[in-house]
């Protein structure tokens, strides 16, 4: 479904707006956008790319005011929405450029300046760029994977809302995002158009939350539902807070990662009248916990907005413990919780993207007892045929019968864990551990270790030592 452009805009601003959002709406601000002054020869930082924020909006956009810069109107004004607009930032042979024109012509470009100025222009590697700039890859691999691997219209009751878990449904407002993420789920939407949800479309939407009481969450997405106006937004959430058997409302948005100044006192205020509202962003690398970054964070918890992490695993990205560490203690710094990392979707267009499971293990062993538990976030994979999220976790349970466990902790060392009521208190320590045969019992042998008890208080728990 597409809508008019000018509908939709008038959304997106507000409804107070005459004008649509476009160059034209800040002409009076500047003489020409930034894009025909700037240029990648012209202007070179002297500071690492993405270390500040600042570093970046002069390097590509040093003739925009800092209340510009600012404005997430402006911001979202000024996307940068085509090869030919990027190639002024970052380099690009022409080779490069036919390749990526092609690429836009199935999956769009959007990158807002702000994000962009978080990018090292000359580093093909670099973390942010993968997340934002288009790659050949796209379409190469795009015979991978599936268009819709969740199977999100399968669960759809009526448009735009999905019933997956019977307590809790996802509403999904819009398809606009002020950025096109190359990893996106939904990235099968960008085909067809910018769209928001009519009014008729969303009453019926809360017509079916209303008349299933078993519903007590109801999650906000998109797109992103924060490209709406903040009055358009209101109007959903007050009508969401009136149904008495919703308990808690969640908004799914990126907009404080790539986009921070969209979360305004206005934003604040408003969500703060409708709480219990839980905020879930999406922060991929530890770069991008910027300043505005962290400051947007803190205007939703000082509202009394929770803020939690959902980040995706991909491949250059974030697919090593070091980065994945950097990126949770980083979170926590900002009060922000690390709360899922999800296996990257099978998403047709995103196979360059995805990592071995194995690495997401690899990952969470190497988090777990080396930070904080609150830094640990939990790994899953959503399910293809809309089969749900799995936690994954390392292999600690390397035995399990009736009497008990035989465990691994992060170093290594196996313990015995007793269930209650079994016979473990009479046995020998090697006792025990005898009827653990097959792998694990030649692993034992093998190494020559021998269990001890860890003393009289703790009779039945055994450590392994060499």
């Amino acid at each position: 479904m597409t809508r008019p452009a000018t509908t939709i805009q008038s959304q997106i601003l507000g409804e107070k707006e005459e004008e649509p959002p476009g160059k034209s709406v800040i002409s009076d601000l500047e003489e020409e956008p930034p894009s025909k002054t700037a240029s990648i020869e012209s202007t070179v930082a002297e500071e690492p790319p993405g270390s500040t924020v600042s570093s970046g909006w002069k390097r590509f956009f040093n003739t925009v005011t800092e209340d510009c810069w600012n404005s997430w109107i402006w911001q979202y004004c000024h996307r940068i929405t085509t090869v030919e607009e990027l190639s002024k930032y970052i380099p690009f042979s022409t080779r490069e450029q036919s390749q990526l024109k092609l690429v836009t012509t199935k999956y769009p470009l959007s990158i807002t300046p702000y994000y962009l100025s978080l990018i090292n222009p000359y580093d093909k590697d670099d973390p942010i760029r993968r997340q934002a700039v288009p790659s050949f890859e796209e379409i190469a691999l795009a015979d991978m994977g599936m268009e819709d691997p969740l199977d999100e219209r399968k669960d759809s009751v009526v448009p735009g809302l999905v019933h997956r878990y019977s307590d809790r449904v996802l509403m999904v407002l819009t398809d606009l995002c002020p950025m096109l993420c190359r990893h996106c789920t939904r990235k099968r939407e960008w085909q067809h158009g910018g769209w928001v949800r009519t009014r008729q479309q969303i009453e019926v939407m809360l017509d079916y939350i209303r008349g299933h009481p078993d519903i007590r969450d109801v999650i906000i997405s998109g797109g992103d539902p924060l490209t709406l106006s903040t009055v358009h937004l209101e109007k959903v959430i007050s009508r969401l807070r009136q149904i008495k058997h919703v308990e808690i409302i969640r908004i799914g948005s990126r907009f404080p990662v790539v986009l921070p100044q969209r979360i305004d006192d206005e934003l604040c205020a408003m969500l703060s009248r409708y709480g219990p509202i839980w905020f879930n962003t999406h922060f991929n690398h530890y770069r991008e916990i910027t300043p505005e970054a962290a400051a947007a964070c803190d205007r939703l918890l000082r509202s009394g907005v929770p803020v939690n992490n959902q980040s995706v695993l991909l491949r250059g990205v974030n697919d090593s413990v070091e980065v994945q560490k950097k990126l949770c203690q980083g979170l926590l710094r900002i009060k922000v919780r690390p709360y899922y990392l999800f296996q990257c979707d099978e998403v047709q267009g995103t196979e360059h993207l995805r990592t071995p499971v194995e690495t997401g293990l690899k990952i969470i062993e190497g988090l777990r007892g080396y930070t904080s538990g609150l830094a640990v976030p939990t790994y899953v994979i959503d399910l293809s045929q809309g089969g749900g999220k799995v936690p994954l976790q390392p292999d600690y349970v390397l035995e399990h019968n009736k009497e008990g466990l035989l465990l691994k902790n992060y170093e290594g060392h196996l313990f015995r864990y007793r269930n209650p009521g079994s016979n473990g208190r009479q046995r020998q320590a090697r006792e025990t551990v005898m009827p653990f045969a097959g792998s694990l019992g030649s692993l034992l042998a093998e190494a020559k270790l021998e269990l001890k008890s860890e003393g009289a208080r703790d009779e039945n728990r055994v450590s392994v030592r060499p």
